[in-house]
């Protein structure tokens, strides 16, 4: 870093880049267009080097204690290439296919596996969430991996669950053009779990009804009645 360090930061490149262009930047935002080629590796050395301070304004010893001498290089990688990696990559390939058979009948997949972190504290999000889609003759299709792979995506980012679950709706609304989608996402919040109230048994349960999910209780009622036969 140059002499002029906090204005030649990779961050505050890529953030000058975002106000440029008139966008946010919130924690659950994906700002994967914003950064080019090489500057990932360059945010991480970043994160690094911040953390290293951070270590040492909670008098942690990272030169001679073996245990926390690489802590920041692990967890600067873990932030950037692992648990919000959803904020700095872009979207996963998702081939969307047509709807020749011209199905109509209500697809429900679940439970996928989801992992993200609290905006408030950054402790773990972990839990379990369910699609269900009733497509029409126009929608697109996507595999049944794909729903996953767009969830992680979602999830891998900072989150408060009930902006996640209106992210993912969202997206998939989007790429499928459904008649009706609905999400229904289950959780434990360590923020509740490992401080404050440290309550181990509470999770938090949303969901999102679009469509003919919305307008049709029937249809409703056998989405919910289903994923709770196999929850």
């Amino acid at each position: 870093m140059s002499d002029s360090k906090e204005t030649t930061y990779i961050s505050n490149v890529i953030r000058q880049r975002i106000k440029e262009a008139g966008k946010r930047f919130n924690a659950n935002d994906n700002i994967a267009e914003f950064i080019k080629p090489g500057e990932l590796t360059l945010l991480q050395e970043e994160v690094e080097q911040k953390f290293t301070d951070v270590l040492q304004s909670l008098v942690i010893d990272t030169e001679t204690d073996h245990n926390t001498r690489e802590t920041a290089k692990r967890v600067a990688k873990m932030y950037i290439q692992e648990v919000f990696s959803g904020r700095y990559t872009e979207m996963p390939d998702v081939t969307e296919f047509p709807n020749i058979e011209k199905l109509n009948e209500l697809i429900i997949v679940g439970p996928i596996t989801i992992r993200s972190a609290c905006s408030h504290h950054f402790c773990p999000i972990m839990g379990k969430c369910w699609i269900g889609i009733m497509p029409n003759e126009k929608s697109n299709l996507i595999g049944l991996s794909k729903y996953a792979r767009l969830a992680s995506w979602v999830m891998q980012r900072p989150q408060i669950q009930e902006e996640a679950v209106i992210q993912l709706s969202d997206l998939l609304v989007k790429k499928m053009q459904p008649d009706g989608l609905a999400v229904v996402m289950k959780a434990d919040h360590f923020c509740m779990h490992w401080r404050g109230v440290k309550d181990l048994d509470s999770k938090m349960i949303n969901s999102v009804m679009r469509g003919s999910f919305l307008k049709n209780s029937d249809l409703r009622k056998e989405f919910l009645s289903l994923i709770n036969h196999a929850a």
